[in-house]
C-alpha cells in the first residue's frame, strides 16, 4: 500500500495553495513531464482521507491516457473503472470511481452526472472542453455538482470564442490559473525537466501553386500565409528529400545519445496516416529501423503506444496519438513533420521530449523542426524560457543582463486551409539552418538533481475501505486490481461462449442466470469476488452440461 509519497517543491505548493482555495474549482498550469498527475492523484488521496465515501471522476482526452490514469492511480492505491458506458446504473462495489474521456461525456453526460454529484471530478487537459461547443456544454451537464473539479492543463490557453466551464478568464480571455508552473521554474528547479534544443532545418521547395503557378522559395523568404503554408507542405512532402534528409540527422542524433542512454527513442509527429506511413517507410530504408507507427484509425494504437514505452525500439511516427499527456519518458529525440503549427500544439508536442529520468546526468533533448517563422517563432519562446532558467544572478538573486539577447520576431500568422485544387509539391532538399541560440548544444549541462527535502515527503492516511477491499488486510494479489478485472471479465466470456455450444440457451440467457446466481444485474458491476464466484459458477454449469451430452 502507497503509505507515502515524495513530492516536487511546485506539487507541495500547489496541494497548499488547494487546500487554502477551499472552493470547488481549481486550475493548476503545470509544464509538461512536471507531475500533474501526481499532484492531482495526491490532492485526490487527501480529499478522500477527509470525506470518505466520495467517488471519483477523471475525464482525459483519450482511450490510451485513461488507461494511463488508471495506471497511476492504481499506484496509489486507488482503483478507477476504465470500461464505464452509458449502459452502466452502477460502479463495481471495490472501485473508487471511473475515469472516462470528453468524447464519451458529450455522449453521456446525463448519465455521467448521476456519479459526479458531490464527487471529485478531475479535468485532464481541460482545454480540450472547449474543442467542440457541445463537449463544453457536456462537461458543464455532467460536472456542475461535483463537491470537487480540480482541472488541468499542461500549458497556458485562452477561451477563444469557446469558454471552457468552470474556468475563469481575465479579460484578454487567457485562463486564470490558480498555480501556474511553467517550463522555466522547471528548469531552476532542476532535475523536473530536460533542457530542449530545436535544430532549425532550412530548405530549397518548388512547387504548383494552387493557381497553377509554379513557385519556390526557402524558409528565408518572406511569403503570405497561404504560399507560406505551401512551402511547408512541400518540405514534409515525402515526395521530395527535405524530410528524408531531416530524418537522417534526426537518427544520427539519437544514435549519438544512445551510447549513454541505450534506451533513448524518437518521435516523428506527421501530418496524416498516408504520411506517417509514408515516413516509417523512409525511417526502415535510409536507417535500417522498422518503426512503430501510431495513428487514430489503428484500434490498436494505443497497445503499441504502451509497448513501445516500454520496449527499446528506436523510433516512433505517430499523427496525434503522442502528442498530449502520453508519457514516454526515453524520447529524446523529435522530427516536427506535420502541418499543425499552434503554439499549443507545438508545445504539447515539446512536452514529449521533457520528462527528465533519474540518474542520467545530463539529458539533453532535441527536436528538429522546419525553419517555418511560425515554429520558429514557438521555439524562441521556449529557448528564451531555458535561457532565462540558467542566467547567472547577482549575490542579491536578481538576473543578470543576457549577452547577445535577440529581439523578438515579427512573424506571420497561421495560415488558413489551403486550397489544393492545383497546388502539388515538386521538389525539396534540406539545407541546415543556425542554432537558436550561440551555446554550443553539445557543451549543456544539467542542474544536478535537487537533494531530497522531508518537508517534502507526504504522509497519507489510509484509502477509504471500498467493497470487500480492507486497506490493513493482506497483501494484495501479484496482478493489479485492474488487471485481475479485466482478465476475470475475459475468463467469464469465454465461458459464456462454451457454455453456449453446449446448452440450448443463447448468450444473453446465460449472462442473465449467472448474474441472477451472484446477485448482479451487469457483469460491468460485479467487483473482483463477485466475478471469481461468477466464473466458478460458468465452470461448474460447463462441467455438468458436458457430464450430461
Amino acid at each position: 500500500m502507497a503509505r507515502s509519497l515524495r513530492l516536487r517543491r511546485w506539487q507541495k505548493r500547489a496541494l497548499d495553495a488547494l487546500d487554502a482555495a477551499g472552493g470547488t474549482d481549481f486550475l493548476a498550469v503545470a509544464t509538461p513531464g512536471s507531475g500533474k498527475t501526481t499532484f492531482a492523484l495526491a490532492a485526490v488521496r487527501i480529499r478522500l482521507a477527509r470525506e470518505p465515501g466520495r467517488r471519483i471522476i477523471i475525464v482525459a482526452p483519450t482511450q490510451h491516457l485513461k488507461r494511463q490514469w488508471a495506471e497511476a492511480a492504481e499506484r496509489l492505491d486507488l482503483h478507477l473503472e476504465t470500461g464505464w458506458t452509458a449502459q452502466s446504473p452502477r460502479l463495481p462495489a471495490d472501485v473508487h470511481g471511473l475515469v472516462t474521456t470528453y468524447q464519451q461525456v458529450s455522449q453521456s453526460a446525463s448519465e455521467l452526472a448521476r456519479f459526479a454529484e458531490d464527487a471529485i471530478v478531475v479535468l485532464d487537459e481541460v482545454h480540450h472542453a472547449g474543442d467542440e461547443q457541445a463537449w463544453g456544454q457536456a462537461i458543464h451537464l455532467a460536472c456542475r455538482g461535483a463537491a470537487l473539479r480540480l482541472s488541468l492543463s499542461g500549458t497556458p490557453f485562452r477561451s477563444d470564442t469557446r469558454a471552457i466551464p468552470f474556468v475563469r478568464y481575465d479579460d484578454d480571455g487567457l485562463a486564470c490559473p490558480d498555480i501556474e508552473y511553467g517550463y522555466g521554474d522547471a528548469l531552476r528547479d532542476g532535475g523536473v525537466v530536460r533542457p530542449v534544443r530545436f535544430p532549425r532545418i532550412d530548405g530549397e521547395m518548388e512547387w504548383i501553386a494552387s493557381d497553377g503557378t509554379h513557385a519556390e522559395a526557402s524558409f528565408a523568404d518572406n511569403l503570405d500565409a497561404t504560399a507560406g503554408a505551401q512551402r511547408l507542405r512541400t518540405a514534409l512532402s515525402i515526395e521530395g528529400d527535405w524530410i528524408a534528409e531531416v530524418i537522417d540527422r534526426a537518427h544520427a542524433s539519437l544514435m549519438d545519445i544512445r551510447r549513454t542512454h541505450p534506451t533513448a527513442a524518437g518521435l516523428v509527429i506527421a501530418t496524416d496516416q498516408d504520411h506517417a506511413r509514408g515516413i516509417a517507410s523512409i525511417l526502415r530504408s535510409r536507417c535500417g529501423v522498422q518503426p512503430v507507427v501510431a495513428v487514430s484509425e489503428d484500434a490498436a494504437s494505443s497497445r503499441h503506444i504502451a509497448a513501445f514505452a516500454h520496449s527499446d525500439d528506436p523510433w516512433i511516427v505517430a499523427v496525434r496519438m503522442v502528442s498530449e499527456g502520453v508519457d514516454i519518458p526515453r524520447l529524446r529525440v523529435g522530427v516536427f513533420a506535420t502541418t499543425t503549427t499552434t503554439e499549443l500544439f507545438f508545445r504539447q508536442a515539446v512536452g514529449r521530449l521533457v520528462r527528465w529520468t533519474r540518474g542520467l546526468g545530463a539529458q539533453p533533448a532535441y527536436m528538429f523542426i522546419p525553419d517555418d517563422p511560425r515554429l520558429r517563432r514557438h521555439a524562441f519562446t521556449i529557448a528564451e524560457q531555458r535561457r532565462h532558467s540558467l542566467r547567472r544572478r547577482d549575490d542579491d538573486g536578481n538576473l543578470l543582463p543576457e549577452a547577445g539577447h535577440e529581439g523578438a520576431i515579427d512573424l506571420e500568422r497561421a495560415a488558413p486551409e489551403l486550397q489544393l485544387s492545383l497546388f502539388a509539391p515538386l521538389a525539396s532538399r534540406a539545407v541546415v539552418g543556425a542554432p537558436l541560440d550561440e551555446t554550443d548544444v553539445d557543451g549543456i549541462t544539467a542542474r544536478p538533481e535537487p537533494e531530497e527535502d522531508d518537508e517534502l515527503l507526504l504522509e497519507f492516511a489510509p484509502v477509504p475501505r471500498i467493497g470487500s477491499v480492507d486497506p490493513d488486510g493482506p497483501a494484495p494479489p501479484a496482478i493489479l486490481p485492474r488487471a485481475q478485472r479485466q482478465m476475470l471479465r475475459d475468463a467469464n466470456a469465454t465461458a459464456v461462449t462454451e457454455l453456449s455450444r453446449i446448452v440450448d440457451m443463447t448468450h444473453a440467457h446465460i449472462n442473465s442466470e449467472l448474474n441472477r446466481r451472484v446477485g448482479i444485474e451487469r457483469i460491468g458491476e460485479a467487483t473482483i469476488e463477485q466475478l471469481e464466484r461468477r466464473r466458478a459458477a460458468a465452470l461448474s454449469w460447463l462441467m455438468s452440461a458436458t457430464r450430461t451430452r
